[in-house]
């Protein structure tokens, strides 16, 4: 089991989540070796975010790709949701370990 982080920011309405500048997230990746080889791999905050690779740096690899591209559609998907001129407070928040 590893921390793995990734970074991602706050944006406009239709713009990409992933920006390296911004607040960074860190999140727990388990990889596991397969029976027929390579490397199985997963974010256990993370539902749904889960891949393969021949190596562990190619595992680690697609997990990061994949983690973006969760993040990115569960964004756009909300984003349909409100219009510009919605009156919500947007907020940034920043989890800690206890």
């Amino acid at each position: 089991m590893s921390q793995f982080a990734i970074c991602h920011g706050r944006e406009a309405v239709g713009s990409s989540i992933i920006n390296p500048t911004m607040t960074e997230v860190t999140l727990t990746t388990i990889f596991e070796e397969a029976e027929e080889g390579g490397y199985i791999g997963y974010v256990a905050e993370l539902p749904g975010a889960n891949t393969q690779g021949e190596t562990l740096e190619e595992a680690r690899e697609n997990l990061t790709e994949a983690i973006q591209l969760i993040l990115e559609a569960n964004r756009e998907e909300f984003e349909k949701q409100y219009s510009p001129s919605a009156k919500v407070t947007r907020e940034r928040l920043v989890l800690r370990e206890a």
